[in-house]
């Protein structure tokens, strides 16, 4: 399927693209790590620089997704060789050495693809109505419509609280549990209108949408994606205290590592790992602080806007 001519459309735009190369420095024959491959924006700017002899490894827990990256990366650098991995970006570290590839570069986007947004049927976004899924990973067995369904008003609340930084988790919670004994809440739509009738008094001035950190809460405690994120973080701490070890680690001495993330519950993390190597002298940090969009691409992709990017080069001689 390789070749232009079956490359699927594609409308996903990368973020921070520049900043990521820049951080990144791909050359020739390395081998480039994205653990969300998404619909490869990154990953086919990345391929075009490690011609020749280079690898792109794809992760993606969406097959959908990883059959398109797959195809881009193959279109954008012909030679490049491909190695899809499919599943959760916290089993990236094991797969690698698995494979028996050390890499050069990691990049971990934190965000989700276009495509995943803008389809109803994922239930991830209240823009448009559709079934109450938001499961990032279609085998996961439990949907958002299920966990509203059968969580105490207390789990809900402090679902909302922990992983939406909700203030009015409880007022919130409350009304899904009376409205759901009404009738099931299966669609985002009715999850948003549920949430605007306790919230609409601070709909407006900020320009959110008050459903915002409802759904957002929902969709991080259904795909666990804090806990996959601290799983691939102390994967990477793991790896750069290695690297130079006899043994290895799936991480190279000199291994480039970006994480891009998207609000302040994955930020935080992000912080504390990249800190906590750069402090012991097991890496340097690529970025004094978070790096932002340009406001010329958050002019051009409003989904740039929260976007926080920290990166750090792994090896102890770096200190």
């Amino acid at each position: 399927m390789d070749g232009a001519a079956t490359l699927p459309a594609v409308t996903h735009v990368p973020v921070m693209i520049s900043e990521v190369l820049q951080r990144l420095s791909p050359s020739p024959g390395e081998v480039y790590v994205d653990c969300t491959a998404g619909l490869g924006g990154h990953a086919s700017a990345v391929a075009s620089r490690l011609v020749p002899g280079g690898t792109v490894v794809l992760n993606d827990v969406d097959p959908g997704n990883l059959e398109r990256a797959s195809e881009r990366v193959r279109a954008a650098a012909p030679g490049v060789g491909v190695v899809p991995m499919a599943g959760n970006f916290a089993d990236v570290p094991r797969k690698i050495t698995e494979q028996g590839l050390r890499a050069d570069m990691v990049l971990a986007d934190l965000g989700f693809a276009s495509g995943q947004v803008d389809d109803a049927s994922r239930g991830l976004s209240f823009s448009r109505d559709g079934p109450l899924d938001m499961r990032l990973d279609p085998t996961l067995p439990v949907t958002a419509a299920e966990l509203v369904a059968t969580l105490t008003e207390r789990e809900l609340a402090e679902v909302l609280r922990t992983y939406g930084e909700e203030r009015e988790a409880g007022r919130i919670a409350r009304k899904l549990v009376r409205e759901r004994e009404v009738s099931p809440i299966t669609t985002t739509g009715r999850l948003a209108g549920i949430v605007r009738s306790v919230s609409s008094s601070r709909s407006g001035s900020s320009g959110i949408d008050p459903a915002t950190r409802t759904f957002q809460a929902l969709r991080i405690a259904v795909n666990d994606e804090i806990g996959s994120l601290e799983a691939l973080l102390a994967g990477i701490l793991r790896g750069a205290r290695s690297a130079e070890s006899e043994g290895g680690s799936w991480l190279r001495p000199g291994a480039r590592v970006v994480v891009i993330s998207f609000h302040s519950l994955e930020d935080r993390p992000v912080k504390r790992r990249t800190a906590e190597l750069v402090a012991s002298g097991y890496a340097e940090s690529l970025t004094r602080g978070p790096m932002v969009a340009s406001e010329h691409e958050v002019s051009e992709n409003p989904r740039s806007r929260s976007a926080r990017l920290r990166g750090i080069r792994v090896g102890r001689r770096a200190v």
